[in-house]
């Protein structure tokens, strides 16, 4: 019994130091966070306005059948290429080779009439000279001739006009490219004005993106862009502003404007969709840090900065950014180190242990 009580004391100051470092560990271990850090740097600034869209071809024809009729042969297969001038689809109708019969005989009955009638007026003209015909049958020659020639004008005009018609049943390709519509078959019968073909010429593409009115006012032509395709998101393009629509639209608060591409590009189709960054301001050698690193607090903003191992609170002036890093015009200087994701359980003066990112996990 006696040795019991003599070794409890023992054991009571024993338990005691347990606790105690067990409480200084775990205060000491509360006020030390790992942290990952950033660099505060000097880099360019480029800030630019975000916009989507779709590539379009440069030059687009949409043909439709001009006269009503029945296709008789069809000379290009949608996707196919086809070059300026090359008929497309032609169409069989009586009509307008019959009227083109019609005035072309009509034009050279009037030609041949046009041509007695002038050699009619020359002879009546000698004859008046020589005094054999009086002035009166000199007037109706001049006019007989006149009429003949005003009436061989119109029956021209008229010739053309059928011949035009005539034209009209071929659709043809107004300049080289790749037949993207062509959706009829030999025998099918066609009313006018149904858009039968379209033409796309692949040389050239842009790209159409709405731009938000709020950013509309920072787009001038001629500013480089970086253009990114969902179908290409491996490739970089890039492009100039090549025109502003002055039109914003009253539902979507938009305006189009349409990049061209700076080089030819390989295997970009009309219609795929595109995310392009139009470049409005650069800024060389600007102090920057990371957007993500800074918060703010009653209209101030802060950031973490490590200093002597510790977290210090640190008020800064912003001033332009762009989607990732924000401008520092007052707080830090190049070299200090941040904390590039701010936590609530943060306090000013706790100790920072810098870790990488996979030190973390």
């Amino acid at each position: 019994m006696k040795t019991l009580q003599k070794l409890l004391p023992k054991y009571t100051i024993a338990l005691a130091v347990v606790f105690l470092v067990t409480v200084a560990y775990l205060v000491t271990r509360g006020n030390t966070v790992d942290v990952e850090a950033v660099e505060v740097t000097y880099a360019e600034l480029v800030q630019a306005v975000y916009a989507t869209g779709f590539v379009e071809a440069d030059a687009v024809a949409n043909l439709s059948a001009e006269l009503s009729g029945t296709v008789s042969s069809v000379g290009a297969l949608e996707g196919e290429r086809v070059a300026a001038g090359q008929t497309i689809i032609a169409f069989e109708t009586l009509q307008p080779a019959l009227a083109v019969r019609e005035a072309r005989a009509a034009y050279e009955e009037q030609l041949a009439l046009a041509g007695e009638r002038k050699i009619n007026y020359t002879r009546i003209s000698n004859l008046f000279g020589e005094g054999a015909v009086s002035r009166q049958d000199l007037d109706d020659a001049r006019k007989n001739r006149r009429q003949a020639e005003e009436l061989l004008e119109q029956k021209k005009l008229r010739l053309q006009i059928r011949e035009d018609d005539l034209k009209k049943l071929t659709v043809k390709a107004p300049f080289s490219g790749i037949l993207a519509l062509q959706n009829v078959k030999k025998g099918d019968y066609v009313t006018a004005n149904t858009i039968v073909a379209r033409v796309i010429d692949t040389t050239g593409y842009v790209v159409n993106v709405e731009v938000d009115e709020l950013d509309v006012p920072r787009i001038r032509t001629g500013q480089k862009a970086a253009i990114v395709l969902d179908a290409m998101p491996d490739r970089r393009f890039g492009a100039v502003v090549s025109r502003v629509v002055p039109q914003t639209d009253t539902v979507t608060k938009t305006s189009k404007v349409y990049l061209r591409f700076s080089e030819p590009v390989s295997g970009v189709q009309a219609g795929m969709t595109a995310t392009a960054n139009i470049i409005y301001n650069r800024k060389p050698r600007t102090l920057l840090v990371r957007k993500s690193s800074v918060f703010d607090e009653n209209h101030v903003s802060y950031v973490w900065k490590i200093e002597n191992g510790e977290l210090k609170k640190q008020p800064l002036k912003t001033g332009a950014g762009d989607l990732a890093f924000v401008e520092v015009l007052e707080g830090l200087r190049k070299g200090d180190k941040v904390v590039p994701v701010p936590e609530e359980r943060f306090r000013e003066g706790m100790d920072a242990r810098v870790v990488t990112g996979s030190d973390r996990h």
